[in-house]
């Protein structure tokens, strides 16, 4: 492998290192044939407790010539900021290996093997950071085989109770359980809303409140893997249940989402071709971004098609918080072209006003979840890494607020009830306003 491709791998594993997401639980990595010269494994927050388990088995090289330096073959941990002087040693060639750096610690290296086909060793980090555990093979054309089992925790309290969660992230069962809690009270107090005004409730408002429940559990069964991962490393099943209603819960939204925008059900009972064309891309990308993310949780950075993963969820992703504005934005030019040939010029006013709300809170809260949340993330210390979990998740509760108050069931439905005078004022304001630029 000549040196530009040597920096092209390593300049990727600089950008997964940049990804803050750290794994904690147990995993296990399958390693068949590699001869990348650098295999991001896991990432971890250590505080002055830290501990790594590092298991290998079924260790196998392609080149079998007793000669070769298996120093240069080995794992080792690296901070972030120890990476960036790494890569810049390795540019003006201080060293051919980055198991020659002295910025990173040796956990274990191949010329320790003395033959064997496995190994097993603990770790002890006492220093505090965020380190990420990669493998590095620094052989040319040496393909490498083994089954790797890595286990990263804290030790907490007088008992040396282990911790599998990242620090930064050891808070989180209590803040989704908490946010699941406030979810299953809005899903009862939207049943309460129902039942009080069951004459005017269209549709819409049950796939309202199925949306929420499935938000409730999405979180209630996150909790409770993130709980059991904390004490044991593993979800015990419970990360099945989360990814279900994970995938449910985002098909159910972005559907919501593109029924509101259409007017379904409380101003129109049907949907136009155009807009049943949506619901038919928005729904198959959903499948696609909750398979990709659950082979991005499943595989690890390890694998050599995780990055490609990585891409397709956030490509979708984009993909499908754009496709869910074009009804909105449909929805807005009808409402402003009816308003100049029915004569109901406050009726209008009235909905194109709400539609033009809900257009830029939608926009917001897309910007703020995907864009504003990554910014936190990549700024945040990782001591502090639940803090962009708690912003997403107001931001989350803050537009499913907005979307339950403003399409609430109406028993005098502020549409229909105008007066001459409202009426005139509105028709003013229709003449006078701007076209609306999106």
């Amino acid at each position: 492998m000549d040196l530009s491709s040597r920096f092209s791998s390593i300049l990727i594993v600089f950008i997964l290192l940049t990804i803050s997401t750290a794994f904690a639980e147990i995993r296990k990595s399958e390693i068949r044939s590699d001869d990348r010269p650098i295999i991001p494994l896991d990432e971890f927050g250590f505080t002055h407790t830290g501990r790594l388990e590092l298991d290998a088995s079924k260790i196998s090289l392609s080149n079998t010539n007793p000669d070769l330096d298996l120093s240069k073959v080995g794992f080792f941990l690296c901070t972030r900021d120890a990476w960036v002087h790494v890569i810049q040693q390795l540019e003006e060639e201080e060293i051919t290996c980055a198991l020659q750096s002295d910025l990173v610690k040796h956990v274990f290296t191949f010329n320790r093997l003395n033959k064997n086909t496995s190994f097993s060793t603990v770790f002890t980090e006492n220093d505090a950071d965020q380190y990420s555990l990669v493998f590095a093979n620094c052989l040319q054309q040496v393909k490498v085989t083994m089954d790797v089992r890595s286990a990263m925790y804290n030790l907490e309290g007088k008992n040396g109770g282990r911790d599998y969660l990242s620090a930064g992230r050891t808070v989180l069962p209590k803040v989704y359980f908490l946010f699941s809690i406030i979810y299953f009270s809005l899903a009862a107090t939207w049943i309460y809303v129902l039942f009080k005004k069951r004459r005017t409730v269209f549709a819409i408002h049950f796939f309202m409140l199925g949306v929420v429940v499935l938000k409730a559990l999405n979180l209630l069964c996150e909790a409770e893997d993130k709980s059991y991962i904390k004490k044991t490393g593993n979800g015990h099943g419970w990360d099945v249940l989360f990814y279900i209603f994970s995938f449910l819960k985002g098909i159910t939204l972005f559907t919501l989402i593109v029924l509101i925008g259409t007017g379904w059900s409380f101003l129109k009972p049907y949907l136009q071709d155009k807009e049943k064309k949506v619901l038919m891309i928005v729904i198959p990308l959903q499948v696609v971004a909750n398979f990709a993310q659950v082979v991005i949780d499943e595989t690890g950075p390890y694998g050599q098609d995780w990055v490609t993963w990585k891409q397709i969820f956030l490509l979708v992703d984009v993909v499908c918080c754009c496709a869910v504005l074009f009804p909105i934005v449909w929805s807005i030019k009808n409402l402003r072209e009816a308003a100049k040939t029915d004569g109901k010029a406050a009726v209008n006013l009235v909905k194109l006003t709400l539609f033009r709300h809900y257009y830029i809170v939608v926009i917001c809260y897309i910007y703020f979840t995907r864009v504003v949340v990554y910014a936190l993330e990549t700024i945040t210390s990782y001591k502090y890494m639940w803090t962009s979990v708690v912003a997403s998740e107001l931001a989350t509760l803050a537009f499913y607020l907005f979307t339950g108050y403003k399409f609430r069931p109406e028993v005098h439905n502020p549409y229909f009830v105008v007066d001459d005078d409202e009426e005139e004022a509105a028709a003013e304001a229709l003449k006078l306003e701007d076209e609306f630029e999106l």
